[in-house]
């Protein structure tokens, strides 16, 4: 019990330290793993029950992805799943297999190790997508078709590692557990049609929350018993179960009650594969980890990129999703130990994958957080990967046209009310794969930067009744602002920001109008509030107008908790309640001799028993259980809380 209590204790430790700076929460359940393991501290024995529950976090997991999958979507992806991922496993393991030949393994090692090193982890890819909500992106549905296609192939690859080496007829074994896999798929998909929702409409009438988890928990412990028991994946299983409920009213309610142990599940099954690291073969083999490690990375993230070579339209998209199936999986794991049990791999190759497979997924997050911008440098910098596009970057004469920098979210949202009116326009972007999807689509997009002068010569920048600046990079929007003003001082420029920071630096550099998305967005919904509140329109535009003339400075400020309190110094302001104890240094002052110009703070009202006084008068003397609300930058209200507490 004592060292149970004191792994927990490390868990908490070190996820709450990840999460100050920032580290994905799987690699902290990793590094648990490693300090609960036989290599640091042995709080935590290597039995069967850990690795039960470990994979049951794997089945829950699977069932909340099938949730996601209706059977139409599934059918729709079956050209992924069966085409791409049937091609990464095969060419995987041939490559990987063909080495393992080539330093002394035989055929039947090597076969094992090519396909331990093809297969890719279920569980860290989809709970890594499901963070970044990326499930449903082109290269995430890429990702998962191939982990499925793995899921299903890995059912005759542990049919067929014991046979390996004998006389046994496995083809009839193979044909067998063929016939239980259609089986399984048969009788899920008849009782998820069928049975299912009947039986959740029969708990949804008790109104029972509890029956409701219990059942939820029951339908996905059963059907995986169910494949298990055929010999099968009972991950697969809980698959499909979640896929047939996927189409049904209560799916939404499913995953959120499930979620709760899917997550504490998963956590022990992060913490099992820490577990198996050993480190002491690091320190005996990290010259040949440090060579193993990239040379698997890279070439896995390659040949899901390769299959795709020919395929413009799908060449990010396969990038990133070699990135993200770049590791050795947990079935990887099953595959290994049954190997060994069968006395077809020697315990030193079996150490070295999986001290491989440990380090792969512990850079997984990492790899998957950083997928897009790798993507998108190779992209742009290998011309074997992606040759320039031909883009146009100049256009036919143009007047009174607006101009738009940037072609990302807001210059396509302003680019398209702008042709409902017919407005003339013309816009500029530097992603090539951007562009070249405009120009197909039929907008009048051109391919160059913006900052430079000759390119806005291009658009004509003189002859347009307005320059748009889309992108928030306030050093290259004044390398804008300042190439238009070279070429007229009377240009119109209006400039997009995040907020309103840097709001009176852009009007001195010469912008007409600055627009602060974030307030812009809090003023429509703000606006829309007090009107459907009953306050009349012309009352509400009133209102909108005059904060716009005081530069937004109603909104400024708010009360900070702690997912924003490491953050507080990037924030522009942040409203602080002080309340005013027994002998505080404030008791008996006024407000109008509060020193709040020197300590650059405004004081936006005083709250006193439960009323609050929005405009306090300068004769207002402040007493005891006062409530003071500041507002300022962070270390400034730190500052004045200092003096009306202590006077310091």
């Amino acid at each position: 019990m004592l060292s149970v209590l004191i792994s927990l204790l490390l868990v908490i430790l070190v996820l709450l330290s990840f999460r100050r700076l920032k580290i994905p929460p799987v690699l902290g359940y990793l590094v648990t793993g490693i300090l609960v393991g036989p290599s640091v501290f042995e709080l935590l024995a290597d039995s069967e029950q850990m690795h039960f529950l470990a994979e049951m976090g794997v089945v829950f997991l699977l069932f909340s992805l099938g949730l996601e999958f209706s059977l139409p979507k599934l059918m729709s992806m079956k050209g992924l799943v069966f085409g791409l991922g049937s091609a990464q496993l095969a060419i995987t393991t041939a490559i990987v297999a063909g080495v393992c030949l080539a330093v002394g393994l035989d055929v039947e090692q090597a076969l094992i190790v090519g396909v331990v090193i093809a297969l890719s982890s279920t569980a860290i890819v989809i709970k890594q997508l499901s963070e970044m909500r990326q499930t449903n992106s082109g290269s995430g549905q890429m990702a998962i078709s191939v982990l499925l296609f793995q899921d299903i192939a890995v059912v005759p690859v542990l049919i067929l590692i014991p046979m390996l080496g004998t006389d046994s007829d496995f083809g009839l074994s193979l044909l067998l557990a063929l016939g239980k896999g259609v089986g399984a798929f048969i009788i899920i998909f008849l009782a998820g049609k069928l049975i299912l929702p009947k039986l959740f409409d029969e708990i949804a009438r008790a109104r029972s929350d509890e029956l409701f988890v219990l059942t939820a928990i029951m339908v996905v412990v059963f059907t995986g018993a169910l494949t298990y028991s055929l010999g099968l994946s009972a991950a697969l299983g809980a698959f499909l179960s979640g896929m047939m409920l996927g189409e049904s009213k209560y799916r939404h309610q499913l995953d959120a009650d499930i979620r709760p142990f899917k997550d504490i599940l998963m956590g022990l099954f992060f913490v099992s594969i820490g577990m198996m690291l050993n480190l002491s073969l690091l320190v005996d083999q990290w010259t040949l980890l440090l060579i193993c490690l990239p040379m698997l990375i890279l070439a896995k993230s390659a040949i899901v990129a390769l299959i795709y070579f020919n395929r413009r339209a799908k060449r990010r998209s396969a990038l990133k999703s070699g990135f993200y199936l770049a590791q050795v999986g947990e079935f990887g794991f099953v595959v290994l130990a049954l190997a060994q049990k069968n006395a077809l791999l020697s315990d030193a190759t079996v150490s070295l994958i999986i001290a491989l497979g440990v380090l792969s997924m512990a850079m997984t997050p990492i790899l998957m957080h950083k997928a897009d911008a790798l993507a998108k440098h190779l992209i742009k910098s290998h011309e074997l990967l992606d040759k320039p596009l031909p883009t146009p970057t100049t256009c036919e004469l143009m007047k009174d046209h607006v101009v738009i920098c940037g072609f990302g979210r807001v210059g396509q949202t302003i680019a398209r009310f702008l042709k409902k009116e017919a407005i003339a326009y013309i816009a500029m972007d530097q992603d090539p794969v951007r562009i070249q999807e405009a120009i197909v689509g039929g907008e009048k997009v051109l391919f160059g930067d913006s900052r430079h002068r000759d390119i806005l010569k291009n658009c004509h920048v003189d002859k347009a009744k307005l320059v748009v600046i889309t992108f928030d990079d306030n050093h290259s929007v004044i390398q804008v602002l300042s190439a238009c003003k070279e070429m007229g001082q009377d240009i119109e420029v209006m400039i997009r920001t995040r907020d309103d920071t840097d709001m009176s630096m852009l009007k001195e550099a010469g912008a007409q109008t600055v627009v602060p998305e974030a307030l812009e967005g809090s003023l429509m919904l703000v606006s829309q509030v007090l009107f459907l509140s009953g306050v009349p329109m012309s009352r509400v535009l009133k209102r909108i107008q005059i904060e716009r003339k005081n530069q937004y400075k109603f909104m400024h400020g708010y009360f900070h908790g702690d997912e924003s309190s490491h953050n507080m110094e990037l924030d522009l302001e942040q409203l602080h309640a002080v309340a005013v104890p027994l002998d505080a240094h404030v008791i008996g002052h006024l407000v109008g001799n509060l020193p709040l110009e020197r300590l650059r703070i405004t004081l936006r009202g005083i709250r006193r028993n439960h009323e609050e006084i929005s405009e306090p008068d300068d004769d207002f003397t402040i007493k005891e259980d006062d409530v003071l609300i500041l507002c300022g930058k962070p270390r400034r209200v730190e500052r004045a809380e200092r003096y009306l507490l202590n006077g310091g």
